[in-house]
């Protein structure tokens, strides 16, 4: 029987819940327990497709086509599983299917309410992603005490006694926050905190609290007393060098030894070595060779936007044995090309709309040029592709429809399927699809494979209508969706590394198994690095020698 651990949060948000449950999933895992984890996110949004990065970072896509809150790329990342639509539930979903339930008659006449028609329906999604697993752990978005979040705190209260007090715990994530005109820590907010969740009929049985000083004994005591939990469940989550090194902070105070004798289960075995191998490469990488790579995007004011791309960077470069300096530079910005001249490798990520096009074209064309690694990701190969058109092919009003409807030269198009289709969700390629890659192509050499599946989240297309001029001049597609003959993969001949892709592999790279390409596209950006290195300590010589210096 599925065991539920929930964590909640309070105080502030963007605590790091998500992390920290993604750290006790792959504790447990590492004792042998099946584990699947579900983000619960309390805004109307049917999901996060509809929202801006600005707004809630940036939009995680699954295999089968779910646009879902980043916290499941976490979640992916450190248990190292594939997440689906069942993995991340929305207020919105909810009330949507339970006003359809409503409209169809399937409540019988009954008043709908959010007690126990909308809880119910939580509990019954909660119960479907438990299907199989030992533990199913749920993260409860917001904070407590927000309006919004109350149905799914209320659902979550209800699993324990619909079971046994052994099969149902609550993790509660807050703030220990710093006074440095008192240099002290403070309670208070963690008390107020736990009050409320108490209000709502759930006590805490663990408390990890975020802290940027060490709690210490007296501070521990203190939180144990006022919460009513025992001492030992008081958890201290300081910032760590690396997200990564989170397990390793949480396995250090005994959080999943407390888990398991809650829920009552027993350790099948313990297997951390890998992860503990990864941390020391990532540690090992702090002190090695510094490579710049530099993020030419739009949204650029939110890291988060990002998230699932830095992130398969930071894996790229450990498994290279460098350090990565990421720089998150905005097109628009009127120091865009002196920050692209810095740069090790570029890569031009995705987005939508028509704001910082011609900025992020700009980028394509300074790394084409100049030789320097060049990574276009959906929009970014886009912008590749439409650069090239312009100033290879000489297509100088070459340009996608999605922002030039009237252009001579339509190198980007939505197919004519699509274009019958009136919803604009309904144009999208969403999820995983296949590809074929071109024998003997660098991507397949990259891959070490001819036939891989990336997920997608784009309605535009590169328009094979130019494919035989774009070849002859130098830029080939060597990765193919063959049941559409859609663009995927093109590249350059006669550039180091000059790669763009219609899919999205940030989203399939992993600390313990980076994404093939952005593991050789920092290696080609490590080169750079060591090239650039050589040439500037050739042309010192050179003056010495000149200069008849001995």
């Amino acid at each position: 029987m599925t065991k539920y651990i929930f964590v909640t949060g309070g105080v502030v948000s963007s605590l790091g819940k998500g992390i920290t449950a993604a750290s006790v999933g792959r504790l447990l895992k590492a004792h042998g327990l099946s584990v699947n984890i579900v983000k619960c996110d309390p805004y109307i949004n049917v999901d996060a497709g509809t929202m801006a990065p600005f707004q809630h970072g940036e939009v995680f896509v699954t295999d089968d086509g779910a646009e879902t809150d980043l916290d499941l790329g976490y979640y992916e990342r450190f248990l190292e599983i594939d997440t689906r639509k069942t993995n991340n539930m929305t207020a919105g979903q909810i009330y949507q299917t339970v006003i359809g339930k409503e409209r169809k008659g399937l409540y019988l006449g009954q008043t709908v309410q959010v007690i126990p028609h909308i809880t119910d329906e939580i509990k019954k999604r909660f119960y479907k992603a438990a299907e199989g697993f030992d533990i199913t752990i749920i993260e409860i978005g917001g904070t407590v005490g927000d309006i919004e979040s109350l149905p799914f705190l209320e659902a979550a209260r209800q699993m324990r006694p619909d079971r046994t007090r052994t099969d149902v715990i609550y993790i509660h994530v807050t703030l220990v926050p710093y006074l440095s005109a008192s240099d002290e820590l403070k309670t208070k907010p963690t008390q107020h905190s736990v009050n409320k969740l108490r209000e709502i009929g759930i006590d805490p049985d663990i408390i990890v609290c975020r802290t940027e000083k060490p709690l210490g004994r007296e501070i521990r005591n203190k939180i144990a007393l006022f919460t009513s939990v025992p001492e030992e469940a008081v958890i201290e989550a300081p910032n760590s060098f690396s997200i990564y090194a989170v397990p390793n902070v949480l396995k250090k105070q005994g959080i999943d030894e407390q888990i398991m004798m809650l829920l009552r289960l027993r350790s099948k075995k313990w297997d951390f070595e890998e992860w503990t191998a990864f941390l020391e490469k990532l540690k090992a990488a702090e002190t090695a060779r510094t490579v710049r790579i530099v993020i030419a995007g739009k949204y650029t004011k939110l890291k988060d936007s990002y998230k699932s791309l830095a992130e398969a960077i930071h894996h790229g470069a450990i498994a290279n044995g460098v350090r990565v300096e990421l720089d998150l530079v905005d097109v628009e910005d009127k120091n865009c090309r002196e920050r692209l001249t810095k740069a090790a490798g570029i890569i031009v990520p995705g987005g939508f709309g028509d704001r910082g096009i011609e900025g992020k074209i700009g980028a394509a064309r300074y790394a084409r040029e100049n030789g320097v690694p060049f990574l276009g990701i959906c929009l970014g190969m886009q912008c590749a592709v439409i650069e090239f058109a312009r100033n290879v092919l000489g297509y100088k009003k070459a340009h996608s429809t999605e922002f030039f409807p009237k252009t001579p030269y339509p190198v980007v198009d939505i197919m004519a399927e699509q274009k019958k289709i009136r919803e604009k969700g309904g144009t999208m390629r969403l999820g995983a699809y296949p590809c074929r890659l071109k024998a003997g192509s660098m991507a397949a050499k990259i891959y070490g494979n001819t036939l891989i599946s990336e997920r997608h989240r784009h309605r535009y297309e590169f328009n094979t209508r130019y494919l035989k001029a774009y070849e002859k001049k130098g830029m080939i597609v060597s990765g193919l969706y063959k049941e559409k003959r859609l663009p995927e993969i093109v590249e350059l001949k006669n550039h180091p590394w000059f790669v763009g892709v219609q899919f999205h592999p940030e989203l399939k790279s992993r600390p313990l198994t980076p994404h093939p390409l952005f593991r050789d596209f920092v290696a080609a950006a490590s080169r750079q690095v060591a090239n650039n290195t050589a040439r500037i300590i050739g042309a010192a010589q050179t003056n010495t020698s000149k200069a008849g210096i001995v």
